[in-house]
This record gives structure tokens, C-alpha cells and sequence, in this order.
């Protein structure tokens, strides 16, 4: 394991009262993120494959809306403290520990993958090879939502963020990643930032070639 995700699994292990007890309104004040999960769900069931893998799940809240939304969802996530919190708050799902990079996933098994803010610490030079596993468990004609936080800079943008490091995206250039691995990107969000960081909310909606 890379030292970035050894930081990354200690600091989200630290907080993971505190980081559940501010999600756990589920987007509830979060309309445009809730909008594109309620729009991925709707497509993914329009595959017939519900299987859909939440990856970086943190406390569980989003595995359980895909839930709600009719897909057969399971949680991953690096911090065993919030695979913990996770089964513990919702014990009629799944949830499991695993690294983005390395999911324990078959290949072309998933209709859809959803990656909520949870490819943000990835160095940039990691990130296609993550990407890439993303896509190596999707069906084709699966579905990947990611959120990340984007920035108007030509190239990443390494900030402090409040759990640890983190890197905002040009749009452009993460769709062009996504296309690398091997991913066609069909829609795309900004909105203002809901948060003192100054960055724009992105989310893109791509589907496996």
C-alpha cells in the first residue's frame, strides 16, 4: 500500500463519528448531487444489471440511497473504522474493506460504479491505473458516476483538505482520463462550491465502451 493511502486510511479512521454524523443526511441538502446519483441509478437499472459497487463508502449513507434507488449495491472502502460504522448502521447491506486500485470484484460484473469524492486523493499519477480498475469491473454498457471537486487551473490542484491532502480536477482534462480508460463520458455537472474551499462541484456521468 502506497504511503498517500496509509495516510488517507489513518485520517478517515480517526474521524468517523464526526465525518457520519455530518452525511448523514444522506444529499438531503445536496439537491444536484442528488439529482446525478437519482440519474445513474436510473440508467443503471435501464442496463438490467442493478450490481452496483459504491467505492470509497465511508459510513454506508450512499450505499444505502443506491439501495433505495433499486440497485443491488454493496459498499468498499480503505478505513476498516468506517467499514465498521457502515454494517453497523445499515446491517441489511454489504460492505467490505478494499483499496480503489485492487477491488475484489470479477471483471465485466458490475452495471454500475459510484465514486462519490473518493478518487480525490489519488495522485494524479495514480489515478488512470485506478480508473482502469474501475472499468475492468464494469459490464459493458456499465455506468461510472464520479464526484470530485474541480478546478479552473490547467493542471491538478493539491490542496489541505480538512481530512487529508487532496487534488481538484480540470473537467476537461479528468474527462480525458476517463476516456484513456477506456470510458465514453455523456454528461457532466458544475455548481458552486458548498464549502469555504473555493472550488466548483463536478460530477460526471461516463459508461464503459
Amino acid at each position: 500500500m502506497a504511503e498517500h493511502q496509509h495516510e488517507t486510511k489513518a485520517a478517515y479512521d480517526d474521524i468517523v463519528e464526526l465525518y457520519a454524523s455530518m452525511f448523514a443526511d444522506r444529499l438531503e441538502t445536496r439537491p444536484f448531487a442528488r439529482a446525478m446519483i437519482g440519474t445513474f441509478a436510473e440508467l443503471v437499472r435501464g442496463t438490467g444489471n442493478l450490481r452496483t459497487a459504491d467505492v470509497g463508502c465511508g459510513p454506508g449513507h450512499l450505499t444505502a440511497m443506491l439501495d433505495d434507488l433499486g440497485l443491488d449495491a454493496f459498499g468498499l472502502d480503505i478505513s476498516p473504522a468506517m467499514i465498521d460504522h457502515a454494517r453497523r448502521a445499515h446491517p441489511a447491506l454489504r460492505f467490505g474493506e478494499a483499496r480503489m486500485e485492487a477491488l475484489p470484484v470479477e471483471d465485466g460484473a458490475l452495471g454500475g460504479v459510484l465514486a462519490h469524492y473518493s478518487m480525490i486523493h489519488t495522485p494524479p499519477g495514480e489515478l488512470p491505473a485506478l480508473l482502469a480498475e474501475q472499468v475492468r469491473v464494469l459490464a459493458p454498457g456499465g455506468l461510472l458516476l464520479v464526484s470530485f471537486f474541480a478546478t479552473d487551473a490547467p493542471e491538478p490542484v493539491r490542496f489541505d483538505h480538512k481530512v487529508t491532502p487532496a487534488y481538484s480536477w480540470p473537467v476537461d482534462r479528468f474527462a480525458e482520463l476517463l476516456v484513456e480508460a477506456g470510458l465514453a463520458p455523456f454528461a457532466r455537472l458544475l455548481h458552486d462550491p458548498a464549502s469555504e474551499r473555493g472550488f466548483l462541484d463536478a460530477h460526471v456521468l461516463a459508461r464503459r465502451q
